[in-house]
């Protein structure tokens, strides 16, 4: 059973940035692809960034708006989301997940989540 755990959350100012880390447990981290979601409150959650298993990445523009980089370091097992000029809307828990086929931006493609990490923006 795979496990993911997700790091690198925090208070930041707007403007400000921060690379989230999600890091897989089991051995066959690099033959699926992983994906980010995030939920602020009182909103459902919704698909940020996601990466295949060949490296491809794909983005949910109207959130990352070009500030946003996905990269995967398969030595590592790990999936990281770099965030850059971070604003108030991006405060949310954020969730990785594995990828274990169909649209990348449905949660429904996933089979694993991580606990999330809590990222706030103030301004």
């Amino acid at each position: 059973q795979a496990q993911l755990v997700e790091s690198g959350g925090g208070l930041v100012q707007a403007g400000g940035s921060l690379r989230l880390a999600c890091a897989a447990s089991e051995r066959t981290f690099s033959e699926h692809g992983t994906g980010w979601f995030r939920q602020a409150p009182e909103k459902e959650r919704e698909f940020v960034a996601a990466i295949s298993q060949s490296g491809g990445p794909f983005y949910n523009l109207d959130v990352t708006k070009g500030r946003f980089t996905i990269a995967r370091d398969d030595v590592r097992n790990t999936v990281y989301l770099q965030m850059n000029r971070l604003n108030n809307e991006d405060t949310a828990v954020y969730y990785c997940a594995r990828h274990w086929g169909g649209d990348f931006r449905s949660s429904s493609s996933y089979d694993y989540w991580g606990q999330g990490t809590q990222v706030t923006v103030s301004s």
